[in-house]
């Protein structure tokens, strides 16, 4: 049983970090860099409230996925397995969608090792 609620309360915190982390650099950070993005492409940017439970959904995957990892792998293998399938597998499939601005990389590949992290 304390298995248990230290896993769940473990995958909580980490979808609470991923989530806000994820919402502090493309909405904060990074905000200017995808509307104009959009904007180019004729497109708005999507930034509703259900866009945003969409991606508190993915950050919970994300944070089992992780969890999961991490009883098989060390820290810093679960960490760059983690941001591997969460992160660069995402931003595949953005920049094949043309969805991508490029200009973020420099610093959404960081910041997404430190999530990972």
């Amino acid at each position: 049983m304390v298995f248990l609620k230290k896993s769940v309360l473990s995958i909580f915190l980490a979808t609470i970090w991923i989530s806000a982390s994820e919402f502090i650099r493309n909405e904060i950070f990074l905000k200017t860099h995808w509307t104009s993005h959009y904007e180019e492409m004729g497109l708005v940017f999507p930034s509703e409230p259900v866009n945003g439970a969409f991606w508190v959904r993915w950050s919970c995957c994300v944070a089992c996925a992780s969890f999961v990892l991490a009883l098989k792998f060390s820290l810093l293998q679960t960490a760059l397995l983690s941001w591997f399938f969460a992160f660069v597998l995402k931003w595949l499939v953005a920049g094949n969608m043309q969805v991508l601005p490029l200009g973020i990389l420099p610093y959404a590949i960081p910041l997404g090792l430190l999530d990972a992290f």
